[in-house]
């Protein structure tokens, strides 16, 4: 039976890399690399949502009630645990994320989720919450009116819901409270991290750094590049980390198939080089087939009539497709050999494993 050749996923993969034949194209330093020291943090905090229209926690939410409890009391407000029946207050995380050079009073985003057995959270109000980092410092205080994007209607079987309505954010939400220390090349140096450690790369940062700037810049490693301020930056640290991050420069990038055998999608880097090997495509298809018939005793016999199963066995050997390929470094000569074989996107997943188990295809070969 003929096959038909259907290699959409493979026409990505032409698209993907016709800008990018030769073994890559020039970026900035700014896209492949980042200065160390600028990052955000994360922030987390426990907190009320107040005024739910009766669909806050239930009481068995035993930290709803000894929360509330705990805040009554410190407005000298005494209420007994047993006696409090409040089912318009939800127990919630706050989380939040500080960027970097945050200053006192700035604000930031929120996110509010219940944490009990709350049905919705739309409508409440986040009383004032402490979000604090991983060491345990305040870093900024969150209140305001919860934004869900969501709804719950109706109660039991008859409910109808949108969205998830125990979670919701508050934009603008926190304000912050504490500044982070700003050392950026306060000692003189900075250092820049690569995206994806490579010693190649790594070697062609410094060297474009050292271009411009004299001998300022050493690679610590694949993934980690230090650089001495000049004198004359010194006051304006700002302006080089800027005019580093638009020189220009070739990243490189190893090898590497990208198969997801999910979809049958096939994506291959522009510097994939193959040896000369030759793909032959086909196989032999058996069909049995079993059908059952009557078999009659002979006339005037002491025979007895009983059902026969007859079995029909059907061979072919389909007519296989084969093809050699020379030793190439162009994308697109795969592309043409898969083509000529007929292969179908579940096909050349096969090929490309049986290449790389023969150690025709020079590349990384990963399949998620």
């Amino acid at each position: 039976m003929r096959k038909i050749f259907t290699l959409a996923t493979l026409i990505l993969c032409l698209a993907l890399t016709a800008t990018a034949w030769a073994e890559s194209s020039v970026t900035r330093i700014k896209d492949i690399a980042k200065v160390q020291g600028v990052r955000s943090n994360q922030l987390m905090g426990y907190g009320l949502v107040v005024g739910l229209p009766g669909t806050g926690d239930s009481d068995d939410t035993w930290q709803m009630i000894q929360s509330t409890v705990s805040l009554l009391r410190n407005f000298g407000i005494t209420v007994n645990s047993a006696d409090l029946d409040s089912d318009n207050v939800a127990a919630v995380m706050v989380t939040a994320t500080l960027p970097p050079f945050v200053r006192e009073g700035d604000t930031i985003d929120v996110v509010v989720s219940s944490m009990g057995d709350a049905d919705s959270i739309q409508g409440g109000v986040l009383l004032q919450t402490p979000l604090r980092a991983a060491n345990g410092d305040v870093y900024a205080v969150a209140q305001g009116s919860v934004s869900t994007g969501g709804f719950v209607a109706g109660r039991g079987n008859n409910r109808a819901q949108r969205n998830f309505p125990t979670a919701g954010s508050i934009p603008n939400g926190a304000i912050v409270e504490r500044t982070l220390e700003d050392d950026l090349g306060r000692n003189g140096q900075i250092s820049l991290s690569l995206g994806s450690a490579d010693f190649t790369t790594a070697a062609r940062i410094t060297n474009a750094i050292n271009a411009a700037y004299g001998n300022v810049a050493h690679a610590a490693n694949p993934g980690r590049i230090d650089i001495n301020i000049p004198g004359y930056y010194r006051s304006n640290v700002v302006q080089f980390v800027a005019s580093i991050e638009d020189l220009p420069v070739v990243p490189d990038n190893i090898a590497k198939v990208v198969v997801n055998e999910r979809t049958g999608t096939i994506v291959m880097g522009g510097n994939v080089s193959v040896d000369e090997c030759a793909i032959t495509q086909g196989g032999l298809s058996i069909r049995i087939n079993r059908t059952e018939s009557a078999s009659q005793a002979a006339p005037y016999s002491y025979g007895t009539s009983m059902v026969v199963q007859n079995t029909e066995i059907n061979a072919r050997d389909e007519r296989s497709s084969s093809v050699v390929l020379p030793a190439t470094t162009s994308v697109s000569d795969v592309i043409g050999a898969l083509n000529a074989v007929g292969a179908s996107p579940r096909d050349c997943i096969s090929i490309l494993q049986a290449m790389k188990a023969a150690g025709a295809i020079h590349a990384v070969l990963e399949i998620i």
